[in-house]
């Protein structure tokens, strides 16, 4: 039976799965597929995760070229974040630079990191050695910043405007009755957390957008 679609959309815990809806950002970790289309075991190829914009001067792409690499989609940039990825240097460079100053300043450093840097930090934040899957770490609801994603009561949700939204493929359901010292599992590396603390808007699917604190409205 041929499948619906190609199993490269990712979770906000980083699984890569089959959905056939597409959401609003594309990106990759490498070629991870197979002649025929198929995932195999490895999960990443290099350590540069990147999130990129959905179309590119109106080129239309295979999803799984031979030998190259591998589109994955992300409902939206929270999405991304939350499985560990960063902006692209080429495709995205105005919030790439926009990432990177505010990483610059939640971190405390002197100059804009280098890709490289912020790669190598990620990648020790996102992935547990021992067991080579998503790292997650407590946290409360009230202590996190609009766009980190956390799993709450088994399931992933997005905070904005210090509520908790569930996840879903198709979009963001209504806040949870969760109150802002409930405990949560961080799904965000603290790294990306600390970015968004420090000022960086990430792009999210429309159905969050009425939950934005007024603060962070443009």
């Amino acid at each position: 039976m041929r499948k619906t679609s190609l199993q490269n959309r990712v979770t906000p815990t980083g699984e890569i799965v089959s959905d056939p809806g597409r959401g609003l950002m594309m990106g990759n970790r490498g070629c991870l597929h197979t002649p025929e289309r198929e995932l195999g075991a490895a999960r990443w190829r290099s350590k540069p995760w990147i999130a990129c914009v959905l179309v590119w001067k109106n080129v239309r792409r295979d999803p799984m070229p031979p030998g190259r690499w591998t589109a994955l989609f992300f409902l939206d940039e929270a999405t991304a974040f939350s499985a560990g990825h960063r902006p692209c240097a080429y495709c995205r460079r105005a919030d790439y630079v926009a990432f990177g100053e505010a990483w610059r300043a939640a971190h405390g450093l002197s100059e804009r990191p280098r890709a490289a840097e912020i790669d190598a930090r990620l990648h020790g934040e996102r992935i547990d050695p021992r067991t080579r899957q998503k790292a997650t770490r407590p946290a409360t609801l009230g202590s996190l910043p609009d766009g980190a994603m956390v799993r709450y009561e088994g399931s992933p949700a997005l905070i904005v405007g210090r509520r908790a939204l569930p996840w879903s493929f198709s979009g963001y359901g209504p806040p949870l009755d969760v109150p802002e010292g409930a405990a949560v599992d961080l799904l965000t590396p603290p790294s990306t957390v600390r970015t968004l603390a420090a000022g960086y808007r990430p792009l999210l699917h429309p159905g969050a957008e009425p939950y934005r604190t007024s603060a962070d409205l443009p």
